[in-house]
């Protein structure tokens, strides 16, 4: 490391014409930096690389060898047998879990598809997550207290608060709760609009990629149609991977799909016709 600045600290101080001899036929190679290209990042991937997940004190991996990339506002679908490691890779990308061995991470990419910068981690704050039946962790008795039970207290800065309550409207109008008083008990709403709430607790701090486990679960078939017709409005605005067994009625949504095979394998795969 010394090295390495010491020469570099030298090459600044020594005339250019020291550093490089030019000859006449040699001149017109050589231009100025600034008429040199500039590298533009023009998408972004969420990728997983070759992560293993093995639960401590255990002998077996959950997860073996994952590995996929899903770009920026797109609609990624996990589908496979129960037990198979769907809902553990949930929990990889939402950091309730660290991968045993492996990465995730975004990564950039330029118009000819090379990446343009290094890899940055997957910053967890930036994921919402959305579990199956996430009306069974409402603790409030208020749908405004149920939303805003997160947020920072006595050490939150009032500029964030401020952005947050800003954003709470926004939230509930984009799932379509703003007819629903913020006074009712979020345990009194149908399954449909409970699963609302849910989507909207997390998109007050709008995430860079939102997870949902099996989202359709437990609805019947007008609740269905209504959170299919959410996501596909979530879609225009947010990265978005599913876990689920319901693949017709999210087929229409779907960018990429891979499944999970029992061992926690995972291998890229179109939808049943």
């Amino acid at each position: 490391m010394a090295t390495s600045i010491s020469t570099s600290s030298l090459i600044f101080r020594r005339p250019l014409q020291s550093l490089v001899s030019f000859s006449p036929k040699s001149r017109h190679r050589f231009r100025r930096l600034d008429e040199f290209p500039t590298i533009s990042c023009n998408y972004s991937c969420f990728e997983v690389r070759d992560v293993s997940y093995r639960p401590p004190g255990t002998q077996l991996n959950l997860l073996n060898g994952v590995s996929f990339s899903l770009p920026e506002k797109s609609f990624g679908l996990i589908f496979g047998q129960s037990g198979s490691g769907k809902t553990t890779l949930l929990q990889l990308l939402a950091g309730l879990s660290e991968p045993t061995s492996g990465s995730i991470c975004i990564q950039k990419y330029g118009n000819d598809g090379n990446p343009c910068q290094s890899p940055k981690p997957l910053s967890h704050e930036r994921v919402g997550i959305v579990f199956q039946f996430p009306e069974r962790y409402f603790v409030a008795d208020t749908i405004l207290d149920e939303v805003i039970f997160g947020w920072p207290r006595q050490k939150g800065s009032l500029q964030l608060k401020e952005h947050l309550a800003l954003n709470l409207q926004k939230a509930i109008t984009w799932v379509g709760l703003n007819g629903i008083s913020l006074g009712k008990d979020p345990h009194s709403l149908s399954g449909g609009y409970k699963r609302r709430l849910a989507l909207a607790i997390q998109l007050v701090q709008v995430p860079d990629l939102l997870i949902l486990d099996e989202p359709l679960a437990g609805l019947d078939w007008r609740a269905r149609a209504d959170v299919v017709k959410l996501l596909k409005q979530l879609k225009k605005e947010l990265t978005v991977l599913i876990v689920s067994h319901d693949l017709k009625e999210l087929a229409a949504l779907v960018d990429h799909s891979w499944r999970m095979e029992m061992g926690g394998f995972l291998k890229e795969e179109q939808l049943p016709e």
